[in-house]
């Protein structure tokens, strides 16, 4: 196994972190026993770094299980405040409580803020007091770092990076989402600013496996057929130094037995610019199906009216690259249920934004087709028992 060194603290993490979603169910339970191999499998072949979430069914209690039979001192855990839910001061102390009990622990390696998704969320969690909370348990030594996941743009990104002295962060990045949400351009900011990077949706939840078009397999078989696509997605994010680890959600042997050989040969910078040409080939193979060519480079940003026109985009080409499902609780998340909401239907159709797109796109036309497809029955229905889930 390689490692990659935290350089605020000297922690050493595997570049490969299990991913505590995905374990595999018996009935509506967490298959207990079937996940304790897995984690041992990769435990014992390096992988140290192991994360989960308040709100990840059943994961943190499956974790602690796992960990109490005497191997909490062989990893970081990594897990989150579902800070959507809280409401009070006091319900910091409440969910984090209760994570400590399911994970059968006195104190978290790695604390994250879930999915903060721009700075105002952030500023919120200052009102209610956050700073002194997260201040409070490192001195007493239950959190030793503290970080957010981040779901949103890019500038929004950077002002939660430079709004706290956080000491990590987790993002969604893989070669075809390299210039969205925070993408490569956030990733460097972190990096320079001392950040380890922590990755998430590496393969996009499986779609950069399973869900290629057929030319896009050819480009990689052609290169080299011993590697499969999954291998060629994670030796992309691992050939950037600035990558620190790689979340897998790994549910059999054969894929953690997969990933660790991957994680144990690949090196930053070893990727040739013939390979890099051959991602390229294969970014122009999925984009066929993308219904809205924008890099989201932001160029079309501030809107005068709040539209997250990049994060629109994406989501609507979501839809028809990994589902009407993903796409939809993507949008509400990082557009309707912001403090400001950042919907499409929020457009004026002004056009100040169709001035600075270098890729030119009919932007109004476009948010007009995000309105229609996203903005359907379903997406208020959705929208309301999202909203009453973060109320109780």
């Amino acid at each position: 196994m390689n490692y990659r060194e935290n350089s605020k603290n000297g922690d050493k993490l595997s570049i490969l972190g299990y991913g505590c979603l995905r374990f595999t169910k018996k009935g509506n339970n967490i298959d207990q026993e079937k996940a304790e191999k897995e984690m041992l499998y990769a435990l014992q072949n390096g992988v140290n770094y192991f994360d989960t979430a308040y709100t990840y069914g059943g994961s943190e209690v499956a974790l602690g299980k796992f960990l109490a039979k005497g191997y909490r001192k062989d990893v970081f855990i990594a897990t989150k405040l579902p800070h959507y839910l809280c409401k009070s001061y006091e319900d910091f102390d409440r969910f984090f409580s209760e994570e400590l009990e399911r994970l059968q622990t006195d104190y978290i390696d790695y604390y994250l803020m879930h999915m903060i998704t721009d700075l105002t969320s952030f500023n919120r969690l200052k009102e209610l007091g956050i700073e002194k909370w997260i201040q409070d348990k490192k001195e007493n030594g239950q959190i030793k770092n503290i970080g957010f996941s981040y779901h949103g743009g890019k500038e929004g990104f950077i002002q939660v990076i430079d709004v706290y002295d956080w000491d990590f962060c987790q993002i969604q990045y893989n070669y075809l989402d390299e210039h969205a949400q925070a993408g490569v351009e956030g990733l460097k900011y972190a990096s320079l600013k001392g950040l380890p990077v922590i990755i998430m949706e590496p393969l996009r939840g499986g779609k950069l496996v399973f869900g290629l078009p057929e030319q896009a397999v050819n480009y990689f078989k052609k290169e080299d057929k011993s590697k499969t696509p999954a291998e060629w997605g994670l030796r992309w994010l691992w050939n950037q130094p600035e990558v620190t680890v790689v979340l897998s959600g790994m549910n059999t042997l054969e894929q953690v037995n997969e990933n660790v050989r991957i994680a144990s040969e690949t090196q930053a910078g070893e990727l040739t610019a013939k390979q890099y040409e051959m991602f390229e080939q294969v970014i122009k193979e999925i984009k066929k199906v993308e219904k809205v060519g924008c890099t989201g480079c932001g160029y079309c940003m501030p809107c005068p009216q709040g539209v997250d026109i990049p994060v629109c985009f994406r989501c609507y080409n979501t839809k028809y690259m990994d589902g009407a499902y993903k796409a939809l609780k993507e949008y509400i998340l990082c557009t309707t249920l912001k403090i400001n909401p950042s919907n499409a239907s929020k457009c004026i159709q002004c056009g100040k934004c169709e001035k600075n797109c270098p890729q030119g796109i009919s932007i109004r036309k476009e948010l007009k087709n995000v309105k229609k497809n996203l903005e359907t029955p379903m997406y208020k229905i959705a929208k309301t028992i999202m909203k009453l889930r973060m109320k109780y």
